[in-house]
């Protein structure tokens, strides 16, 4: 894997532009417990094949619908977690486009006084799980892995998802 990060106001344009596209792709007929737990197996399956150390959770507010830690996971993975899921209940978009767009004009959210790095994380790996007229449902989230590449695994299993939905 290991996407490389953008490095140009043009690339974390084009970067943005693609995690927009992703997101109104990625628009379920309907989610709940038991699609949670085949959404995380197959994050868990794609996880193990790539030996990635990697933690994986599926959440609907405070309610944890799915979490698993692969071999090499580490215990700081579910704090990012659970700061990259909080970003994405609050602002309703991915983690990794949270921290993308203020770097299009050459800024860092993390610099702004508002943004409290304690509680949310803008990096990427979590991702709104949404239904279709209804909005988002559900956060899923990975961590251990550069933030392009968590951000990557969480969109290939969810158009995985949504594949085995359409057969």
């Amino acid at each position: 894997m290991s996407a490389r990060e953008p490095a140009t106001p043009e690339e974390f344009a084009a970067l943005a532009a693609r995690i927009e596209d992703e997101v109104a792709e990625l628009q379920l007929d309907a989610f709940g417990p038991p699609d949670a737990l085949r959404l995380g197996l197959i994050l868990v399956r794609r996880g193990t094949e790539g030996s990635f150390p990697i933690a994986i959770d599926i959440r609907r507010g405070e309610q944890i619908l799915f979490h698993a830690a692969l071999e090499g996971a580490q215990a700081d993975n579910d704090v990012w977690i659970a700061r990259k899921a909080r970003s994405v209940e609050r602002y309703g978009i991915p983690s990794l486009l949270l921290g993308t767009r203020p770097k299009i004009a050459g800024k860092r959210i993390e610099n702004e006084g508002w943004f409290d790095q304690m509680s949310y994380a803008a990096h990427g790996g979590g991702f709104p799980v949404s239904v279709k007229g209804v909005g988002m449902v559900a956060v899923v989230t990975v961590s251990g892995l550069p933030q392009i590449d968590d951000h990557n695994l969480v969109v290939a299993g969810l158009r995985e998802f949504v594949e085995e939905e359409s057969r």
